[in-house]
């Protein structure tokens, strides 16, 4: 496998060293990794939104209270007026990216209309924002030990509870965070 794919489709576990208030006990999905830098989503950190607040942004209505009341998470800092949706399975939107087999995102309209008329995707969760990384940033905080990775999981992106995520996602490599020291240190 060529380096520069080696973290697509992988969780991204904030350590509790990590006191950076954008990603402090955060997870997030790697949705590109490559030679122009990292992208991700952060998938444990609600916004003050929900998603008819947000379809009310773009004229768009639902009478279905479990699309209105959804929550809508902080993807990251980065374009925090963009909107991602990020889903399971594939389907013909307008503008997605295959992060894996079963896994993409959306960013195209279509797909909040198809949600909002109870005809979207099985799983999916709406976050603004994203997370980025400049050219070997992200593996430079990895040598860093500010970040655990693992396995993509979608019961950690589509129904574990929001607080339980960051537990959740560093149990998928056998962490407990609570064990480990806020200290870092290479051997």
């Amino acid at each position: 496998m060529h380096e520069s794919s080696t973290l697509s489709n992988q969780l991204l576990i904030a350590m509790p060293n990590l006191h950076d208030p954008n990603f402090e006990r955060g997870v997030a999905i790697i949705c590109q990794h490559g030679e122009d830098g990292t992208m991700g989503i952060m998938v444990n950190r609600l916004s003050d939104y929900r998603l008819g607040d947000v379809l009310a942004q773009m004229s768009l209505r639902s009478d279905l209270p479990e699309v209105t009341d959804a929550p809508v998470l902080i993807g990251g800092p980065v374009q925090p007026e963009r909107g991602f949706v990020l889903h399971t399975p594939h389907g013909g939107w307008d503008s997605s990216f295959r992060i894996s087999e079963s896994i993409s995102v959306t960013t195209s309209r279509d797909i909040l209309e198809a949600i909002a008329s109870g005809n979207g995707p099985r799983h999916a969760l709406v976050a603004l924002g994203y997370s980025g990384w400049s050219p070997g940033q992200i593996e430079h905080e990895l040598r860093e030990n500010a970040w655990l990775t693992a396995p993509v999981d979608h019961a950690i992106l589509f129904t574990t509870p929001l607080d339980e995520r960051w537990h959740a996602a560093a149990a998928l490599v056998g962490v407990k965070l609570e064990w480990i020291s806020p200290y870092a240190g290479n051997a």
